[in-house]
Order: structure tokens, then C-alpha cells, then sequence
């Protein structure tokens, strides 16, 4: 493993982990890319504790990580590089380019999502692809909370506490064609009923449930999807 610190960050550690649904964004993340890595570089940005890094470097791909100092669990995957820095501060210093970079529930997580996708951009190697999940801020649930008044604040999910940005799907597609992106596929998350119901995660009728959430989801993502999965490409610069 290889470890470079940066300037600390005041945020509390990572209460992410992998969501094994087939229906999730972690699930619909690692679709988009081959199946067979091939030792094509891979920059995950806000790796958490390494659970999609970890799984892609086992089919092959030379992975970076970023994440901020501290918040990565012990031990992290030794087949994977940790840089350890504060995305709010800036890009990290990082060695040659990559031919994907992943963005894994963050955005919305960083005060200039703007700016990072700028940089982001600038680290991709020639024909490489931005892959990235986005909660959907005008998905049913967030409405209706809104329309009833109510904007709790949760540990995650789409009232997640720290989320700084909330957008729906058109100020997702400005966002990043603001970052020098274009999106060329989305794929549309459903609720993960699991995750709220962890107890009976596994029982047919919550499978069931997660199925008839994704097909609401490929139906009408605008109002259905709970994050969207996209693949975007840099435009050209003029």
C-alpha cells in the first residue's frame, strides 16, 4: 500500500459501505466498466474504505484512491494506492493519468463540485471516462417529504446530513457540462428497500420490492430513480 498525506479535513469518518443489491449504484458502477481490467488505471475518488477499489483491482485494474486523512479503516487493500487528502483543498498531486475515474457518492459531498470536475478532467487519459453515481433530489421520497414540510437530516441516503449540494437530474447534466462533460449513458438506480429494512434484507418480499423499484426507476428516473448512474466523457477543448 502506498500512502501520501495532504492538509487534514474536520469531517467525521466514513459511514459508507458497499450496497450488494444488483439494483444498487455500487452494483450499476462496476457494470460500466470491463469486466476484465487489463491494468488500466483507475482513479477512485472518495474511496471510503476501499470496498469498489478492492473489488476492481481484483479484476485487474491499477487503482488509486483518494480519501481524506484519516477516514479510510484499517488495514486498506495492499493492492491498492491511498492518497490521503482534503478534495475541498484541491486536487491532489497525482502521478500519470487514468483511464477511468470513478465518483462514488462525493460530489454532492464537496463545497466545489465544479472545480473538481475541472480537475478531474484534466486527469483522464485520452479516451478515458468520468463513471459516476448521483442521488436524485427529485426522486418521490424527497419530494414528498419536501411538500410535507420536513428536511431531515439522516446518517445517508438522500437526506444524508453532509451532503452539501442537492440537485435533480437537469442540474446534473449542467453540473457537468460545466465540468467539461458530456453524458453519454445513465442508468437509473431504485431505492434500496434493504438498506431501510436491513433485518429482512434478504427476504423475498424486500427482493421483490428492490425490483419493482428499479423498473419505476427505468421507467420514469426523473421521479423514480434514487441516484443516477452515468458515464460522461471530457468535451474537446476549443
Amino acid at each position: 500500500m502506498v500512502a501520501r498525506v495532504a492538509a487534514k479535513s474536520q469531517l467525521p469518518a466514513t459511514r459508507y459501505e458497499f450496497k450488494a443489491s444488483p439494483y444498487s449504484s455500487h452494483a450499476l458502477l462496476l457494470r460500466q466498466l470491463p469486466e476484465e481490467g487489463r491494468g488500466l488505471r483507475v482513479l477512485d475518488v472518495g474511496c471510503a474504505d476501499g470496498y469498489l477499489a478492492r473489488l476492481l483491482a481484483a479484476r485487474g485494474y491499477r487503482v488509486t484512491g483518494i480519501e481524506r486523512p484519516g477516514a479510510a479503516a484499517q488495514p486498506f487493500p495492499a493492492n491498492v494506492e491511498l492518497v490521503e487528502a482534503d478534495l475541498n483543498a484541491g486536487l491532489p498531486g497525482l502521478d500519470g493519468r487514468f483511464e477511468f475515474v470513478l465518483c462514488a457518492d462525493i460530489l454532492e459531498h464537496l463545497r466545489e463540485p465544479l472545480q473538481t470536475l475541472s480537475a478531474l478532467r484534466a486527469v483522464l487519459a485520452p479516451g478515458g471516462r468520468l463513471i459516476a453515481s448521483l442521488p436524485n433530489s427529485g426522486n418521490i421520497y424527497f419530494r414528498l417529504n419536501v411538500l410535507a414540510g420536513r428536511f431531515p437530516a439522516h446518517d445517508r441516503g438522500l437526506f444524508d446530513r453532509t451532503h452539501l449540494h442537492f440537485y435533480t437530474w437537469d442540474g446534473w447534466v449542467e453540473l457537468l457540462g460545466r465540468g467539461g462533460f458530456r453524458i453519454e449513458s445513465v442508468q437509473p438506480s431504485g431505492i434500496p428497500v434493504g438498506l431501510a429494512w436491513p433485518r429482512w434484507e434478504e427476504s423475498l418480499p424486500v427482493r421483490v420490492l428492490e425490483r419493482l423499484c428499479y423498473c419505476a426507476a427505468r421507467l420514469w428516473k426523473k421521479l423514480f430513480a434514487y441516484q443516477f448512474v452515468v458515464v460522461a466523457r471530457p468535451e474537446p477543448t476549443v
